[in-house]
């Protein structure tokens, strides 16, 4: 079938005459084009795929390259769906937005997809197997033609599964040895390392032609020596019962100075119950291959490799016709034949060969068989197709390595594939792989190592299906479902003790330099299109233990900051940003955005795009912190659903944190961070062009001072604790890093934990409010970037408390609270009286006059500075003076919030009221706690 997308002028007309019936469905093609008509991006043809039933009459109309929003990509360009006209179309269908656009009632079976290769990822999730390889490579599933020349899917379950897998497993164990020497000593081919060697290389030259060919000849080659081995084992299995007993005579062994030693002669005895009870015990002997003593653990490695062509079906599933169900399938054929053959040579060969006999020729099969020439012909076919099998199943391997991209320059050369879709660059790449290893000459001093990493595969793969199985992943259906996560477990730790027992030091090396390999891939990234089976699990558990953090057992000794920061911009809101990340103690953190708009009036949701600009902003800044976006009429109304809804079960904001409303000029802090001026890796944009520039001095502001006040009103009303951040532009920079906070300039964070628009009644450090500053205070000293800083706390003093009193009262509370801070005493000034006894509500709704209220707060600003001063060492002048600072100066200063008034008409004033609070005092926190946070229980 030829390719099914080009490039078109336009789509409206064409389409109908473009559509292919099948199965009920009409499949088309949508070009993109820009306004002009020409239907190239970049000269490079772009397309988007839908499926539509026979029977729709709809209209699709034109989609312009406008409408499209594009992203970059090293291998290949994306584009996400931005705005279609809305005239008629069919429900849509998005696959994920980075991939492929579906139009459409429903999806149809994917093998009647076609792609061009510049638009899918490698693994798209509609898709049921890989259709792309690199550009201009296309492997279309169920053995599908390409147009372009591309890979055939044409093997069977028998040819590509049963048939490699047996031969695989057969190999090792059943013909172990190529023993090149006559019956009576006769040398057939010159013996020596140097000898082994050249045949090796010559064996693997014939495998790696075969195998550069393409996996059709393969599969022949393997059916035929899957004839070949057959009637070996046929004829040896015949041999057992129908050969008398007789000697055989064993194979010369070398001595310790150069000789040969004489022969030793082995017996077949035929079916005798002794000969059985004399193989029965452990009897390890010297192999007399190497002159080591072999062991169990030494023994099990040499017959686990009869085990490790269980893979080797699955290694060629992208040349099965219907991989999902030939690899189960043909496995599970593949090895019970093998299990039931291996069990007959196993039973025939204790009832018949003495332990002498099985000891000193593993090539003891040629001595007992009929015909011993069908005996070496099973060897060689069966050790051809073995290696036959191992490297056609590691090229591909090593060639979706290659095409993922996961270790750059090192696996390029295995990219390189034929017209005919052949990786012949990685089948070269594995044959000079294995030419090296045949540089090791023994198989036995191989057979520990190879044994240990196949256990690590295995290992592997059942961590994978555990780790499936424990996700509970709804897509994670597999054909194959008689296991378990009990099974899973069983099998991985199996394997892993197998390791250790076989060989500590390989096992060591091994899961050593697994580690290094996933470190490494996890700091290069996978690509996307993988998923991540480690997010499914995090979900599993977030779930489990979300459902178990029940909010009606929550206890003060335990209580922690959850915050909710609304951002107006990221820009001007950097700094803010990161204390607020200092100040959650390891509780919740969500940024909140409020996107102005009705969506009843908009053809798309405009708050999804922005998800991954604040996700990188997070990335950026180093926070750890949830990001939740709406979309509201207004601000207030925004911040209303953001503090409802944010968090999950028992984990919700329970503290609202907004920048202080003043007239100063918004700063934009990407400009001077390096970190958000840069471009993002991958070749994206930076971030400073995904936010819009701050706000301009005197352009409209989204919220208005009335709505600022009545937000505040309506997190207290929640019964969420507010903070109003001010100046936190100025904060030093040092403070807000993540390093230790040893700065060469020291610094006091000032606490007053009491109102001081209140100067006058009970001790104000004593309510819930106070002691909520307290606490937030130190949490932050708790920070190591605030370690450094000294905590002060400042207690004002009544007209009629004598000095000392009240600080000692309160060193006592800081002792039960095991909060370490300096106290001082300050003393009220003379204008700030109140009557004894008003209350904080009568004094915020109260009819004291303007004027009265605002020498208050003058008065209460001008006490907090003369205190910064006096640790500055700066005379009466105050900053302007000539004096220089020689203390430490305050970086950040905490001060009580006043509940706000109730009369909604006073909200203006009060604001203003701490306008007038918090000027000059640096940076500054405003607090106001509803909830209890402290308890002296330990």
């Amino acid at each position: 079938m030829r390719r099914a997308w080009e490039a078109e002028q336009d789509c409206s007309a064409n389409l109908h005459r473009r559509r292919k019936r099948r199965s009920g469905h009409g499949t088309g093609i949508l070009s993109l084009s820009d306004r002009s008509g020409s239907s190239s991006f970049n000269s490079t043809p772009r397309a988007a795929i839908f499926f539509l039933p026979s029977s729709y009459s709809g209209r699709l109309y034109h989609v312009t390259k406008e409408h499209f929003l594009a992203t970059s990509s090293p291998r290949f360009r994306l584009f996400s769906i931005f705005r279609v006209h809305p005239h008629r179309l069919p429900p849509t269908i998005f696959s994920d937005s980075r991939d492929l656009l579906l139009l459409g009632v429903r999806p149809v079976n994917c093998s009647h997809i076609y792609l061009p290769p510049t638009m899918a990822s490698e693994s798209s999730p509609l898709l049921a197997y890989r259709l792309l390889g690199e550009e201009g490579a296309t492997f279309l599933p169920y053995g599908m033609g390409s147009p372009g020349g591309g890979a055939l899917r044409k093997l069977s379950t028998f040819l590509g599964v049963v048939v490699p897998t047996v031969l695989s497993m057969f190999s090792i164990v059943v013909f172990m040895r190529i023993d090149a020497s006559g019956p009576a000593g006769i040398r057939t081919l010159p013996q020596g390392y140097g000898w082994n060697l050249l045949y090796g290389t010559i064996v693997l030259g014939l495998v790696g032609g075969v195998c550069t060919l393409g996996a059709g000849l393969y599969a022949q080659a393997s059916f035929l020596t899957f004839l070949l081995v057959s009637a070996s084992l046929a004829l040896v299995l015949i041999s057992f019962v129908a050969v008398g007993p007789r000697d055989v005579t064993l194979p010369l062994r070398p001595s310790t100075n150069g000789s040969s030693l004489n022969p030793n002669v082995g017996h077949f005895t035929g079916f005798n119950s002794s000969t059985l009870k004399a193989n029965l015990g452990a009897g390890y002997a010297q192999d007399y291959t190497t002159g080591v003593t072999m062991t169990f653990a030494s023994v099990f490695a040499v017959l686990f490799n009869g085990c490790t062509g269980i893979m080797a079906g699955a290694n060629m599933s992208g040349e099965l016709k219907d991989p999902s169900r030939a690899i189960p399938l043909g496995t599970i054929i593949a090895v019970a034949y093998t299990f039931f053959i291996y069990t007959l040579l196993f039973f025939f060969s204790s009832f018949t060969c003495d332990r002498t006999l099985l000891q000193e020729d593993y090539g003891f099969f040629r001595g007992i068989s009929l015909w011993p020439p069908m005996v070496l012909i099973g060897v060689y076919a069966a050790s051809l197709s073995a290696s036959m099998s191992s490297l056609i199943g590691a090229s591909r391997i090593l060639h979706a390595l290659a095409q993922d991209d996961l270790f750059g320059l090192i696996l390029a050369p295995a990219k390189v594939v034929s017209q005919g879709g052949n990786p012949w660059g990685a089948v070269l790449y594995s044959w000079c792989l294995v030419q090296v290893m045949l540089l090791v000459g023994k198989l036995n001093t191989l057979a520990a190592v190879v044994t240990v990493f196949y256990l690590v595969a295995y290992a592997a793969v059942d961590l994978s299906c555990l780790s499936l199985e424990w996700a509970s992943a709804p897509n994670f259906r597999p054909t194959f479902n008689l296991f378990s996560w009990h099974t899973c477990l069983l099998g991985m730790a199996s394997c892993l003790l197998m390791m250790f027992l076989i060989s500590p030091g390989a096992a060591g090396g091994s899961l050593l330099l697994m580690g290094l390999l996933s470190a490494l891939l996890t700091a290069r990234g996978g690509p996307s299109s993988w998923g991540y089976v480690s997010q499914a699990l995090l979900f599993h558990q977030v779930r489990k233990y979300l459902l178990r953090l029940d909010v009606r057992k929550d206890h003060v000794k335990f209580w922690r900051p959850q915050l909710l920061l609304l951002v107006g911009n990221p820009r001007g809101a950097l700094p803010l940003l990161r204390l607020a990340n200092q100040l959650k103690k390891g509780g919740l953190y969500v940024l909140g955005h409020v996107s102005l708009g009705d969506l009843d009036a908009l053809p798309l949701d405009p708050v999804q795009p922005q998800y991954g600009a604040w996700l990188s902003l997070i990335d950026r800044a180093q926070v750890k912190a949830f990001v939740d976006l709406t979309l509201s009429p207004t601000v207030r109304q925004g911040a209303q659903h953001l503090l409802r809804i944010s968090g999950l079960g028992g984990m919700k904001p329970n503290t609202l944190v907004l920048g202080f409303y003043d007239d100063a000029p918004p700063q934009d802090h990407f400009l001077t961070d390096p970190a958000f001026s840069e471009p993002v890796e991958g070749g994206g944009p930076a971030l400073d062009s995904l936010f819009p520039p701050p706000r301009a001095p005197g352009s409209p502001r989204a919220l208005t001072p009335h709505d600022y006040v009545a937000t505040v009103v309506d997190a207290l009303k929640m019964n969420k604790n507010v903070v109003l951040a001010r100046e936190c532009g100025a904060l030093p920079p040092e403070r807000l890093s993540r390093s230790s906070g040893s700065s060469s300039q020291s610094h006091h964070v000032d606490v007053w934990p009491l109102n001081l628009l209140r100067p006058k009644g009970s001790p104000g450090y004593v309510d819930v409010c106070g002691l909520f500053l307290l606490q937030m205070a130190t949490i932050l000293s708790m920070v190591p970037a605030w370690q450094s800083a000294k905590l002060r706390i400042f207690l004002c003093l009544g007209p009629q408390e004598a000095p000392g009193t009240g600080e000692e009262r309160l060193r006592v509370l800081l002792s039960q609270l095991r909060i370490r801070a300096e106290v001082q005493e300050v003393a009220w000034s003379e204008g700030a009286r109140i009557d004894e006894g008003e209350d904080e509500e009568n004094f915020v709704n109260g009819n004291r006059g303007d004027a009265e209220v605002d020498a208050l707060a003058i008065s209460a600003n001008a006490l907090v500075r003369a205190q910064q001063a006096n640790d500055r060492g700066e005379g009466p002048g105050g900053p302007e003076g000539d004096h220089r600072r020689e203390g430490p100066s305050t970086a950040l200063t905490f001060l009580y919030l006043p509940r706000p008034p109730a009369d909604p008409a006073r909200y203006p004033r009060y604001l203003a009221l701490l306008e007038m609070l918090s000027q000059g005092l640096g940076p500054t926190l405003l607090i106001h706690g509803v909830t209890p946070v402290t308890c002296t229980d330990i």
